[in-house]
């Protein structure tokens, strides 16, 4: 397992995530500073083992200075050893992730509306469904002409599919909150909207926020995310596709800790 160790100090603030970098679920592990931006630990693989070796590197005592740690909501391993290692450290739950769990629940119930529409005779309103994805998956400012279009006719016709897409939003409103108590309030509120609605595909959403409503609210308490971690990720696959790929985790690792780590190795003459 490859792994840096060289400069994990100082630590308070971090955020844990994992990237691809090559075909086959090939995936180095990263550390990020959320106080300096810098990347501090990277290592091969995305499994338990390989936090650990970022754990026995940075040494308990240094484990107990941490305060806050952010992941991605999936990753319930990372939870697991960050309690164990580091238990003074709050865990904060990434907000993209937690809108991401409403935007597969839309998606499923786009898929579920269409395919009711075909089996009772509609193929045309069904195929009108297909490419509606974007129209109901994006940001409602990030929408086109097009899109914008697609979305007034599902507002019109189809309220079926229009209430996920408002409950949907109004989850993302929730990390747009001016203050921590405000976003408590409305999150509380959008869950008894969502209970009320009845259906289910979000209502198995609400299971999984109210799981983890206590990292939810260290995240809105904090405004910490993990926003930093997915920003220097884009920064590695566009080093990656500039390299046409890389075939080692220590090759990637090392151009990481060049641009991302600010490590500066002596230059021979």
């Amino acid at each position: 397992m490859a792994g840096t160790t060289e400069r994990p100090t100082g630590l308070r603030r971090i955020g844990i995530d994992e990237i691809s970098y090559r075909k086959g679920q090939r995936y180095i592990l990263r550390v990020v500073d959320h106080d300096t931006g810098r990347q501090v630990w990277a290592g091969e693989g995305a499994n338990q083992d390989t936090l650990l070796a970022f754990f026995k590197a940075l040494g308990w005592k240094r484990a107990r200075r941490l305060t806050h740690v952010t992941s991605d909501g999936a990753a319930e391993w990372i939870h697991t050893i960050v309690k164990a290692k580091a238990k003074r450290a709050k865990l904060c739950m990434d907000p993209f992730h937690v809108v991401q769990w409403a935007t597969k629940a839309i998606d499923a119930i786009r898929r579920r509306v269409q395919g009711d529409l075909a089996r009772a005779g509609r193929p045309e309103q069904a195929k009108s469904l297909k490419g509606s994805r974007w129209a109901l998956l994006k940001n409602i400012h990030e929408l086109d002409a097009g899109q914008k279009a697609n979305l007034a006719g599902i507002q019109r016709d189809n309220k079926i599919l229009y209430r996920p897409y408002l409950l949907k939003e109004q989850l993302r409103y929730v990390f747009a909150a001016a203050t921590p108590s405000r976003a408590k309030s409305l999150l509380a509120g959008w869950l008894a909207w969502v209970k009320r609605s009845k259906i289910p595909e979000f209502v198995a959403v609400t299971t999984t926020v109210e799981k983890m409503r206590d990292l939810i609210w260290n995240s809105l308490d904090t405004g910490l995310s993990n926003a930093l971690s997915e920003a220097t990720n884009n920064h590695l696959r566009l080093l990656t596709r500039r390299a046409y790929g890389y075939h080692s985790a220590e090759a990637l690792i090392a151009m990481s800790e060049l641009t991302l780590g600010g490590l500066c190795p002596p230059l021979t003459r």
